[in-house]
């Protein structure tokens, strides 16, 4: 036990997918686990096990931001012997012709955050997903029918993006912003586990369309579906 988690040792599966909205860990557990099981709630951070397929899944909420995913997930690796987190989040587009919806998944993060210089590395680290997950949910959404875009996002430190810092990184071709991916793919790094970001596009920045609270909670079928099967595929790797 942590002080941010109350489960005991094996309470989590192998894969565990993270939403950030403890509301939607919820509504993930009781919509596709089969006999789903509270295992955390501390701060309300709600934290489920299940099966998917007879697969063992686990979901947890991450909340808002690097520092705190990177709190929960280096919990999850060092802590629980989790081997994979996927993240299941919103994101805005940067591009106009991506819609309401549609799913991304993110081969690296670009960021403003400042969490790599704890590395004192002397250079910038570029957090990337694992290939292996990558490779799987791109396979899995094919199969599925699930049309995947792959590319960059940008972790943003800041929801209100005075600075139009987003505009400037679709201008690199960033495909969507969002706040956790980075600190997820450095904490992987970290402990040699491994990490995938899928987001489903909730506002597209570019031209201003966007979804209600209630659709960002409940209308991501097509990336919770391509993270779970993701996840049944790596269980039988392990």
């Amino acid at each position: 036990m942590t002080p941010h988690n109350n489960a005991k040792p094996g309470d989590f599966a192998e894969t565990v997918l993270m939403p950030g909205d403890p509301v939607r860990s919820r509504h993930i557990a009781e919509k596709y686990l089969e006999s789903p099981v509270l295992v955390n709630d501390v701060r309300g951070i709600q934290g489920y096990t299940g099966y998917y397929l007879g697969t063992r899944v686990s979901v947890m909420a991450s909340g808002i931001g690097i520092p705190s995913i990177s709190i929960y997930s280096r919990e999850l690796f060092t802590e629980y012997d989790v081997q994979n987190i996927i993240r299941i989040g919103s994101a805005g587009a940067l591009r106009a012709d991506m819609k309401l919806g549609s799913v991304v998944a993110a081969m690296a993060a670009c960021t403003d955050s400042n969490v790599t210089s704890q590395l004192e590395l002397g250079a910038n680290f570029a957090p990337v997903a694992s290939f292996e997950l990558l490779e799987t949910a791109v396979v899995e959404a094919r199969r599925l029918g699930v049309e995947l875009k792959v590319g960059s996002i940008y972790s943003s430190d800041v929801f209100y993006d005075d600075a139009k810092r987003s505009l400037r990184m679709a201008g690199l071709g960033v495909l969507a912003v969002e706040m956790e991916a980075a600190g997820l793919y450095l904490t992987a790094a970290q402990t040699g586990k491994r990490a995938l970001t899928l987001c489903s596009i909730s506002d597209n920045i570019i031209t201003g369309e966007e979804m209600n609270a209630d659709d960002r909670v409940t209308s991501f079928s097509d990336m919770v579906v391509v993270a779970l099967e993701t996840a049944v595929v790596m269980s039988k790797k392990e």
